[in-house]
């Protein structure tokens, strides 16, 4: 296994935090903790992502790791694709609408 660099992992993980939270609830309500008020990206390597999720009502923490949907990836391009793969499939389980993922 190969680990992405270290300002590599920071820049995603800053973006899924600022700007997607939302998407980071859906996924991880889908693929380990559908009691969770709340969610954050906080590692991804080459085989998938880690969350961390906030349950309600104990206001306990628990960490979800998922795998990345097509197996092992190399590139900083593939992280993208992965976690819209992930989203894309959450939203289904979850029963929610498919979005456009333009940007």
């Amino acid at each position: 296994m190969t680990a992405f660099a270290p300002d590599v992992v920071a820049a995603i993980l800053a973006h899924m935090n600022d700007d997607h939270p939302e998407d980071n609830l859906v996924i991880v309500r889908a693929f380990g903790a559908p009691d969770a008020e709340r969610a954050a990206m906080i590692d991804l390597d080459t085989v998938g992502g880690t969350w961390a999720a906030w349950l309600v009502p104990e206001d306990e923490t628990v960490q979800v790791v998922i795998p990345w949907p097509s197996g092992t990836i190399g590139t900083r391009g593939e992280i993208r694709r992965e976690i819209v793969a992930l989203h894309d499939a959450a939203s289904s389980a979850l029963g929610l609408p498919p979005r456009d993922h333009v940007g």
